[in-house]
């Protein structure tokens, strides 16, 4: 019973691996007070979501997505591309709220001399804001 688990555990690694770095990238948010820490966090997190979306899409034993009719005649079975797809999609908006998040840091440090999150606060508060 014990080495069924065991097996069964380990042959769905990804899921698991997908799992921790979600964990990682939350922590990296939540936790941090760096804004370069929190936006690499977040790409931690995205890059998790967009593991766990593609092991879902993953079907073993699945052909590649060009049907005719012959092989759905045959019973083959192939892997559905629109998952990948929209991770493609993904991956590209990904890209641009990085991309912004990264201005905004920069814009940030022009503005208040710091990219740390407390002082940022501490100076909003001697200004008035």
């Amino acid at each position: 019973m014990m080495e069924w688990l065991i097996a069964e555990i380990f042959a769905k690694y990804n899921y698991w691996v997908s799992i921790v770095l979600m964990l990682i990238g939350f922590y990296a948010m939540i936790a941090k007070g760096n804004l370069i820490k929190k936006v690499i966090g977040l790409n931690i997190f995205q890059t998790a979501i967009f593991l766990f979306f593609i092991s879902l899409a993953d079907i073993r034993g699945g052909t590649e997505p060009i049907v005719s009719e012959e092989i759905i005649h045959m019973g083959y079975v192939y892997v559905n591309p629109l998952p990948h797809v929209l991770i493609l999609t993904a991956i590209v908006v990904a890209v641009a709220t990085t991309a912004v998040a990264l201005a905004l840091v920069i814009r940030m440090y022009e503005e208040y001399g710091t990219i740390e999150e407390e002082e940022i606060i501490e100076k909003e508060r001697e200004m008035g804001l």
